[in-house]
């Protein structure tokens, strides 16, 4: 099993391979503190128990976390408002919210076009979208796929590599997790996409010394659009 402590060992070593780089998650924490200001109101989309948003030095009470699974929110680690609902049909007026942010939900989402409409309808003009999602086009990405045509054996295997609950792992579609998919549906639910990052990992699979040096192999050479995990921020124009 590959514990997160002894993956986060592996990115320290790539650091050290890699002078300057810095994990997704390290990218997208940095996107999201960058919107935040005093008064900011913010959505955690797909919240789950929580995550970064316990992480964040803000206000609870300008905080709200939406997820459809209602255990997750039963249980969730912070006392902040938070309702069940469908990313699809958010249940908040519009012009809601400065900044919105969705860890690991994109791959998740059967019908992505409605989510970005839903989240621009909910984004306040000049409000923020920060999101990570894997990359659809990372060979790591056709494997889970395959995992997924397993249905609850996917859950189990997953439980025996990473030690994650198999109650803990949802449906994959991957319908918005290549550049050209982000892009497009964001012009298609007015938003502008400022950035997209696009960073390797090679810690997935590195249960031990051989397979990481074999995976540091594998995505430094893959091209640059094909890295494994996506990192954007889109925003609602002002006008």
């Amino acid at each position: 099993m590959l514990s997160l402590d002894e993956q986060n060992a592996w990115r320290e070593q790539y650091r050290q391979r890699r002078p300057g780089w810095r994990p997704a998650t390290e990218v997208y924490a940095a996107l999201v503190r960058e919107q935040l200001r005093p008064s900011t109101l913010l959505l955690d989309l797909g919240c789950g128990r929580g995550g970064l948003v316990e992480q964040l030095d803000h206000p609870l009470p300008q905080m709200v976390g939406v997820d459809p699974d209602w255990l997750s929110l039963h249980e969730h680690r912070l006392n902040l408002p938070r309702v069940a609902a469908q990313s699809e049909w958010l249940p908040f007026q519009g012009c809601s919210f400065d900044l919105v942010f969705a860890s690991w939900v994109l791959e998740h989402l059967a019908e992505p076009a409605r989510v970005f409409t839903a989240v621009s309808h909910t984004l306040k003009p000049g409000g923020a979208f920060v999101f990570i999602t894997p990359n659809g086009r990372h060979p790591l990405t056709a494997f889970n796929r395959a995992l997924g045509r397993a249905g609850r054996g996917q859950g189990r295997l997953v439980d025996w590599l990473y030690g994650r609950a198999p109650d803990d792992t949802f449906p994959t579609f991957y319908r918005a997790n290549a550049p050209s998919q982000i892009e497009e549906l964001c012009q298609q639910s007015n938003l502008a996409l400022e950035l997209l990052h696009l960073i390797p990992d090679p810690t997935y699979l590195a249960f031990n010394p051989a397979m990481f040096r074999l995976m540091c192999w594998l995505e430094e050479r893959l091209p640059i659009s094909r890295k494994l995990h996506l990192v954007g921020l889109a925003r609602r124009p002002y006008n």
